[in-house]
């Protein structure tokens, strides 16, 4: 999937700083589910799905959400009027979205090649290359963080020690207070093993 970039310039962390190099691009795209994300802050369809799939991405990249995260990743190409509207837009996104630089004439040869015509639009891609889904926003609007599962297949992406989201939403409460437990149980454990020290310390 880098090859696709090769050459290019990537902008990460809200634009913070710049992906360019091939090693840079492998680490950051390679054997991973690509989601090209077209769209503009300022666009009424936009602004109602942009905060769906920021809720999707992170599902599946936060260990908040998940124990490991999914191999996704996901690449912004603007459509915004100017580049302070694409920075807002980004800072407001999560840091691990990479993005195309404003005004990158590259964004005309993508949109061309996945035909995308009108926004928003999230166009799925293999890690070879190959387009799993050539618009996902539907799929994603309907079907949350469980869609992801069908495109890692259709990848060759699977992975059995990745979960997803809902499974850990399941065990939560317990999860939660589990490490307190077994903290608790811990010190309880080396107060008990201290006491029976004591007591064979004092016995004749």
């Amino acid at each position: 999937m880098a090859a696709l970039f090769t050459g290019k310039v990537l902008k990460g962390d809200r634009e913070r700083e710049e992906v360019e190099t091939e090693r840079e691009l492998n680490r950051a795209l390679e054997n991973k589910v690509l989601l090209l994300y077209f769209g503009a802050g300022r666009c009424p369809r936009c602004r109602q799905f942009s905060p769906i799939l920021k809720d999707f991405f992170l599902r599946l990249t936060e260990e908040f959400h998940v124990e490991r995260a999914a191999q996704l990743g996901l690449v912004y190409v603007s459509r915004d009027e100017t580049e302070e509207e694409q920075r807002a837009f980004l800072r407001s996104m999560p840091r691990r979205w990479l993005a195309l630089p404003f005004g990158d004439t590259f964004k005309k040869e993508l949109e061309l090649r996945f035909g995308v015509a009108e926004v928003p639009a999230v166009v799925v891609l293999k890690p070879t290359g190959e387009v799993i889904l050539a618009n996902a926003v539907e799929e994603i609007r309907r079907l949350g963080p469980s869609c992801f599962r069908n495109w890692q297949e259709a990848a060759e992406l699977v992975d059995r020690n990745f979960r997803l989201a809902e499974d850990f939403d399941q065990r939560s409460p317990k999860s939660i207070t589990d490490p307190l437990r077994r903290l608790k149980y811990r010190v309880e454990k080396t107060k008990e093993e201290e006491e029976e020290e004591e007591k064979e310390e004092e016995s004749p």
